[in-house]
């Protein structure tokens, strides 16, 4: 039997609040001459006129899988995306203790061939938007743990910037192998 093989490569790149998402997303779509799916929640936020709801969550959950989708036409063989579904699952379920129904069903069904889960050995930076700077360690392991769960590919990511993009190259390495010419 043949093995399939794909387009587009779909990176995800999760984990706690100030921990390099932003940075590596950027970092590796410039490696890869690629686009890259920026962090919707930001500017939606940064728009809002009242503290953010659960409702918004969702809102921010679609905003951020349409922004895929429309990008996904523009990437050069690997679509980086600075968030996904699983960081507003634990988002919504760390600040509201629930999950709304439509990110449950959504995020079993979008898949990705590599989630990057970056460790939180970077220093905390004061942020408008950033709410859990004691609970790091914390929200690590709840990624850890959803990333297990989930049963995907993933990579811890650690290091100072330039280490953690060679390891992100080196993970993304052996999927290239498999995308059609």
């Amino acid at each position: 039997m043949e093995e399939t093989t794909k387009s587009i490569i779909r990176i995800a790149i999760v984990g706690p609040e100030c921990t390099g998402k932003s940075t590596l997303a950027e970092q590796l779509a410039d490696h890869y001459k690629t686009c890259y799916v920026p962090e919707y929640a930001r500017e939606y936020i940064r728009k809002l006129k009242r503290p953010y709801t659960i409702d918004d969550i969702v809102t921010i959950s679609k905003g951020q899988m349409q922004l895929e989708d429309e990008l996904e036409a523009k990437a050069n063989k690997i679509l980086v995306c600075d968030t996904n579904l699983v960081v507003t699952k634990i988002w919504a379920e760390f600040k509201y203790k629930q999950i709304p129904a439509w990110i449950k069903e959504n995020l079993i069904k979008r898949k990705y061939d590599l989630h990057l889960l970056t460790d939180i050995d970077t220093p905390w930076v004061e942020d408008p938007q950033r709410e859990h700077p004691h609970y790091r360690e914390e929200l690590f392991e709840i990624y850890h743990n959803e990333l297990m769960a989930l049963k995907v590919s993933y990579s811890i990511i650690s290091g100072k910037p330039e280490m953690r993009l060679r390891h992100s190259i080196e993970e993304i390495k052996g999927l290239l192998k498999n995308l059609r010419p």
